[in-house]
């Protein structure tokens, strides 16, 4: 009986990791949604009282990138509050753990490309005097900033949340469910 109710308070532990990462990732989305409504009224609203020229290439792949933020976001927060009060295994937990510091990790890098990726447009449009390209390019390059930010905090967050959850289950080998018991062994 003492081993099934410390266990218990085990798996309750391991439920207040599991709803920090969901809660932590449903916040990033709130950031994430909110960036993309800002810049679908900013750049609607810029493109369509700029004459034309840079300006209005550079509203114009604002407003598109709001749009795609905001379509990331709806489901990514959807998701992440489905998961608050999921009880997870100690395996499954430290599993989705895993993933989301993989995804955010890996949307680093993917901002880092879409920098380049801005800058290169810039340069070619300077190159060709080509408005469509250095506007696109410079709005491109400002949300891959931003979203290298995002992504760069919500991993740091995440990871950090990852290190208790591992530091959690290092002293806590043994969990209860209250229908399976479940043991970790280091080997």
């Amino acid at each position: 009986m003492i081993v099934i109710s410390l266990r218990s308070a085990a798996q309750d532990s391991l439920k207040f990791y599991s709803d920090a990462r969901s809660q932590t990732t449903a916040t990033g989305m709130k950031v994430l949604g909110g960036w993309g409504l800002a810049n679908i009224a900013a750049g609607a609203a810029g493109w369509a009282a700029s004459a034309g020229g840079q300006n209005r290439y550079f509203y114009q792949m604002t407003a598109i990138w709001g749009g795609i933020n905001f379509a990331i976001a709806i489901p990514g927060y959807l998701n992440a509050k489905k998961q608050i009060g999921m009880t997870l295994s100690a395996g499954e937990a430290l599993k989705a753990q895993q993933k989301i510091e993989q995804i955010f990790l890996v949307n680093g890098a993917l901002d880092v490309v879409y920098i380049g990726a801005g800058f290169y447009l810039d340069s070619r449009g300077s190159n060709n005097n080509n408005q469509q390209l250095k506007g696109y390019g410079t709005s491109i390059a400002l949300q891959g900033a931003f979203l290298l930010l995002f992504d760069a905090t919500m991993y740091r967050t995440q990871h950090g949340h990852g290190n208790k959850l591992r530091h959690f289950l290092e002293k806590n080998p043994v969990t209860f469910s209250g229908k399976a018991i479940g043991i970790q062994l280091n080997i």
